[in-house]
């Protein structure tokens, strides 16, 4: 893995792309509670409170996942699951600061504090980065997206393509296999979501932290085949589409992963997730010339 200099987003900093709308839950609460907020807000984690008012925790999915695992009651109080501390950031610190920070720890999101540090007033994960980028992307008289409604387009300028940023060799699971064992690959391999494939290795659907989330709270048992919770149909690309033709077809169809093909799209060879397109810290393309941002150059 080399480290390189790439010309996108310098000076920004986290007010730019975080959002500012924060879910919280007393500490108290039970984790069904916190499903629903998941569900409701459409968010991968939210906030917990003490009784003063203080952020005591973070709950995400995964951990929502582990309660699900090890068959806690959904009356269980949030605090028995949370990770605690929540790490933070300011407003007007850099983007490449937050980044260093959420890969160095492994963490998928920061929350913003204000002034008083107890004032939590935004949060900033991977697919707000992603969101800003495609921004700046699209808004580029460079954007293959404009380039492709042109009739003299500039084919000159070198754009990454999927299988420069995906995470290569991912395994699926078959559609018969219990939601147990489910757990046991996303949690080994840190995923958002796994394929799940027939007996023809056809890919059939997905299941995600979500689905295991709502199948948690309808009191689905975790022995059950993943066929019971798959969602359909499997969000694909190939490996030589363009990243920002993939990234606009996840923000467009609010899909935060795209499994990715080689020639036949029975030949699943990677996924795509809107964290691989973040973690990249560049544009599109190599066109970019308003910064100075470091980026980890995956071959």
């Amino acid at each position: 893995m080399a480290t390189m200099k790439k010309e996108t987003l310098s000076g920004l900093v986290v007010s730019a792309a975080m959002r500012k709308q924060v879910v919280s839950l007393p500490q108290g609460a039970t984790i069904d509670r916190g499903i629903a907020s998941l569900i409701k807000y459409k968010i991968n984690a939210f906030l917990t409170m003490d009784k003063n008012g203080r952020p005591a925790g973070v709950v995400s999915k995964t951990d929502i996942m582990g309660a699900y695992y090890a068959g806690l009651s959904l009356e269980t109080p949030l605090d028995n699951i949370m990770s605690s501390p929540p790490l933070f950031c300011r407003p007007d610190d850099s983007l490449e600061s937050a980044l260093d920070t959420m890969r160095s720890k492994g963490i998928y999101r920061l929350y913003v504090t204000g002034e008083n540090p107890d004032d939590v007033v935004g949060a900033l994960a991977y697919p707000d980065i992603v969101g800003l980028l495609y921004q700046y992307c699209h808004e580029c008289e460079y954007s293959h997206l404009k380039q492709k409604h042109k009739k003299h387009s500039d084919d000159t300028i070198r754009r990454y393509k999927v299988k420069e940023v995906m995470t290569s060799s991912v395994k699926a699971n078959h559609i018969d296999e219990s939601l147990v064992c489910i757990m046991e690959e996303l949690s080994k391999y840190r995923f958002g979501a796994v394929l799940i494939a027939d007996k023809e290795n056809k890919p059939r659907g997905v299941v995600s932290k979500t689905d295991l989330a709502l199948s948690y709270k309808h009191g689905i048992d975790s022995q059950v085949a993943a066929e019971t919770i798959m969602s359909t149909p499997v969000g694909i690309c190939s490996q030589d589409d363009f990243l920002e033709d993939a990234i606009h077809k996840m923000i467009f169809t609010d899909v935060h992963r795209l499994f990715v093909h080689k020639k036949d799209s029975r030949n699943i060879v990677g996924v795509l997730s809107l964290t691989d397109a973040a973690r990249i810290r560049s544009g599109s393309c190599h066109a970019c010339v308003s910064s100075r941002i470091r980026v980890d150059q995956h071959r």
